[in-house]
């Protein structure tokens, strides 16, 4: 085993703490980067303060969606043949979570890793939202639960107040109904916030190339998740950015561009995976692409000085996702995004 390498920092985080990437190294000093073997081939990693081992590369339950439920039977069960056992879904994802729920069907419940969320900001909603996902997945539980979409400092407030969705969370907890809590944040400011806020077991969070080149969206997330002993789960690995005026749009109108070269969706994946402290990602949600994503991650080997200018020569050929709306904060206008994320 050769001895851990440090490579340049590629980004730094407010108050001079510095990010720091990485091969990653099965080093048993540090657990929380080690690589998991797994007979498919798809590698796991241990999902921070949950326990478990995840496979670095999560399925996508919006997917679901855009298939009928035996395309949604069959994409599932490829899925978890081929490795994969941790399972994300929403409510806000249409009917992903029926079809899930469904095609989860003959795949032993303890052999998955399966996380939900709720965009309800107060108690009462997330715990009606809560008690209807567990009845559509039909399970007793949840290994995670997640507020979801959340994107501002009043989010963050109005979730933390009496009566807010942390007292909804807390008590699953209590009663076991969930066994770790987490967040999904598309904006800085309310990632920080949260993370500064409570101890969270996971952020979830858009960790992508583009992003992470052409305006540091991530370092300071993964900085103080890192601090905080969180566990980050990526978003967004593969996203090519926002579509180009006058670019014609693929994948019905899709509200962002999805990388399809294999190749790229090799390096771009290979960036996120071996960025400190992300644990896993989730792919776009298209079924063709979560399969890509999955060839990918069986191939997964840790980036190296090479791959950084690679990816770093790639982010030019895009423009970047989220700072094209940056005060991007609520529904209106953008409704599409809220739609599903």
């Amino acid at each position: 085993m050769k001895r851990r390498v440090f490579l340049q920092t590629v980004g730094t985080a407010a108050g001079g703490v510095a990010l720091g990437f990485r091969p990653l190294f099965a080093d048993p000093a540090d657990s929380t980067r080690k690589l998991i073997p797994h007979a498919s081939g798809l590698p796991r990693r241990i999902l921070g303060r949950t326990g478990r081992a995840v496979s670095i590369v999560g399925y996508p339950g919006l997917a679901l969606s855009k298939v009928a439920q035996e395309a949604a039977n069959e994409a599932v069960h490829a899925a978890f043949k081929r490795g994969v056992n941790y399972y994300d879904v929403a409510p806000a994802y249409g009917d992903s979570e029926i079809k899930m729920g469904i095609a989860l069907q003959g795949i032993p419940r303890d052999q998955i890793f399966l996380s939900c969320k709720t965009k309800m900001r107060d108690a009462a909603g997330a715990r009606s939202e809560l008690e209807r996902s567990l009845t559509r997945l039909k399970t007793d539980r949840f290994d995670l639960y997640q507020m979801h979409v959340m994107s501002t400092k009043d989010d963050v407030e109005k979730a933390f107040a009496p009566g807010g969705a942390m007292e909804t969370l807390l008590k699953a907890r209590e009663e076991k109904l969930v066994h770790a809590l987490g967040f999904s944040a598309h904006t800085k400011e309310a990632a920080l916030a949260l993370l500064e806020r409570y101890k969270f077991d996971t952020v979830m969070y858009p960790v992508n190339f583009i992003e992470h080149f052409t305006h540091k969206f991530d370092p300071e997330v993964l900085a103080l998740a890192r601090k905080s002993g969180a566990a980050v789960i990526a978003i967004k690995p593969i996203s090519a950015g926002s579509w180009k005026p006058g670019e014609k749009k693929t994948r019905n109108n899709y509200w962002y561009k999805p990388i399809e070269d294999q190749s790229e969706i090799d390096l771009a994946l290979r960036f996120t995976l071996s960025l400190d402290p992300v644990v896993t990602a989730l792919p776009i949600s298209f079924t063709d692409l979560a399969d890509k994503s999955i060839t990918s991650a069986i191939g997964y080997r840790p980036a190296t000085e090479s791959d950084i200018g690679a990816v770093r020569t790639l982010a030019e050929k895009y423009a970047p996702l989220f700072p094209r709306r940056p005060n991007w904060v609520g529904p209106g206008p953008h409704s599409e995004y809220y739609r599903y994320v």
